[in-house]
C-alpha cells in the first residue's frame, strides 16, 4: 500500500536531477526485494526509475545503478550507509522518506543508523512509517523522529486476520518433530511456513524434515543472499514444501495463498506471533496457524493470549506411529566432491623431520637421541 502511494505522489512531482527523491528504508533484504518488486508493479506505466541496494551482494553494480539515476531508492540501512560513505548515492534531494516494519527496525536495532540516515536528508520532507504492530517504543520512535505525526489505523492493534484460524497443540520438546512430520504427510500439506526461535534450529529441523522425504530449505540471516534467494523460489514453485525460516529472515515474505504456518516454537516477543501467522491468510484468502507449544512456553503462550485478547483453541494430540528417518549422512560423506565436481582431494605432503621440528611437532625423546647419535652420518640429501 505503501509502495503505491508514493510511486504515485512522485510521478506528479516534476524531476530535478539524478538524485533519488524517494527513500524507503527496510529492516530485511527480502522486504527490499519486495517493495522494489511493488514499485516496478506501480510504475510499469510511470516515468519512474527505481533501484533496490542492499548487503550481501557485490556494490559495484549498485554504484552503476545510482549513477544512471534513480527516482526511488528502496534500501536497508547499513548498505545505505556504505554508500553514503563512498560518497555514491546522493540523498540532498530526498522528498519522501519512508520506514516500513518500523518495529522490526527497533527489534533489530537499526534505530542509530536510522539517525545517520535521517542527518543526511533534508530537513524539509514527508515522513511515513509503517508498522504492523503498534506499542509504546514504536510510539516513542514515532515522536522522535516525526514531526507532529498523524495516527492511521487499518487493523485493530495487535490483531491477527479473521481468516486465519489458530490453533495449539501442546507437546512435549521432544515430540514436536515427529507431530509437525505427521500434521504435513497426513494432511497433506503442500507448503508450509515453519518458524523456529534460532539459525541452528531452523537448519536442523530443515535437515530431519528432509530426512523424513519431505523437501525442506531453511532462510536466516546466515544464509548468504544466494542461498536464500534459491529457497525462496523453491517455496514458491512448489519444488520446496515447507520452508523453515527465523522471525527476521522471514519478514518480507510474501506467498501468494501460503495455506498454512507453524510456529515450531513460540517466539519471545508476543508481537512477533503477530507477524508470522500473518504471512498467511492474506487478501481475503483462508490461512491456518498451528502453534506446537511445550510444557516450558505456557507463559508465551499466555503472553501472545494476552496480546490477542483471546485465548487460543487447544486441538486434541493424534494418535501416530513416528515416522523413521533416514540415517544422516557422514561428515566425510557431506565434503564429498559430487559428480561432476573436478576438484581434487590434496593429499598432505610427507614432512621430514626437520621440517616437523621447525613447525612445532616435537620429536618423541626416542628419536632426538638417535638423531644425535646417527646426526655425523647425514647423508648430504637429507632434508634441512
Amino acid at each position: 500500500m505503501c509502495e503505491k502511494y508514493f510511486t504515485l505522489s512522485l510521478s506528479q512531482r516534476p524531476r530535478k536531477g539524478r538524485a533519488p527523491r524517494a527513500l524507503v528504508l527496510t529492516p530485511t533484504r527480502e522486504l527490499a526485494a519486495q517493495v522494489g518488486e511493488s514499485v516496478e508493479t506501480y510504475g510499469a506505466h510511470l516515468k519512474l526509475r527505481s533501484a533496490i541496494i542492499f548487503g550481501g551482494v557485490g556494490i559495484n553494480p549498485q554504484i552503476e545503478v545510482l549513477k544512471r539515476g534513480v527516482d526511488i531508492l528502496v534500501a536497508t540501512p547499513g548498505r545505505l550507509l556504505d554508500h553514503a560513505g563512498q560518497g555514491t548515492v546522493d540523498l540532498s534531494a530526498i522528498e519522501i522518506l519512508v520506514l516500513d516494519e518500523a518495529d522490526r527496525m527497533l527489534d533489530m536495532g537499526f534505530i542509530h543508523d536510522i539517525r545517520r540516515v535521517m542527518k543526511l536528508l533534508p530537513q524539509r520532507r514527508q515522513n511515513l512509517l509503517f508498522s504492523a504492530t503498534y506499542s509504546n517504543e514504536i510510539k516513542r520512535l514515532a515522536d522522535g523522529l516525526l514531526h507532529r505525526p498523524a495516527l492511521i489505523e487499518v487493523a485493530r492493534r495487535n490483531t491477527a486476520a479473521e481468516t486465519v484460524t489458530q490453533h495449539v497443540y501442546r507437546v512435549d520438546k521432544d515430540g514436536k518433530r515427529d507431530l509437525l512430520i505427521h500434521l504435513i504427510d497426513a494432511g497433506q500439506w503442500s507448503q508450509v511456513l515453519v518458524f523456529t526461535r534460532t539459525k541452528h534450529g531452523a537448519n536442523r529441523l530443515a535437515e530431519q524434515l528432509n530426512r523424513a522425504d519431505i523437501e525442506a530449505a531453511a532462510i536466516h540471516g546466515n544464509k548468504s543472499q544466494s542461498a536464500r534467494t534459491r529457497a525462496l523460489a523453491g517455496f514458491k514453485d512448489g519444488s520446496v514444501r515447507v520452508l523453515v525460516a527465523t522471525d527476521i529472515a522471514a519478514r518480507g515474505l510474501d506467498i501468494d495463498r501460503l495455506p498454512h504456518v507453524v510456529n515450531y516454537e513460540l517466539p519471545n516477543v508476543p508481537e512477533d506471533y503477530v507477524h508470522r501467522i500473518g504471512r498467511t491468510g492474506r487478501a481475503g484468502e483462508e490461512g491456518a496457524a498451528i502453534s506446537l507449544v511445550g510444557a516450558d512456553e505456557a507463559k508465551l503462550l499466555k503472553d501472545i493470549e494476552r496480546v490477542l485478547n483471546k485465548t487460543i483453541p487447544v486441538l486434541p494430540m493424534p494418535t501416530f506411529e513416528p515416522k523413521v528417518l533416514k540415517a544422516a549422512p557422514r561428515p566425510e560423506q557431506r565434503s564429498r566432491a559430487t559428480p561432476g565436481n573436478k576438484s581434487k582431494v590434496k593429499k598432505k605432503p610427507a614432512i621430514s623431520r626437520n621440517a616437523a621440528s621447525r613447525s612445532g611437532d616435537k620429536p618423541a625423546e626416542g628419536q632426538r637421541k638417535r638423531r644425535r647419535r646417527n646426526r655425523p652420518s647425514q647423508s648430504p640429501g637429507a632434508a634441512r
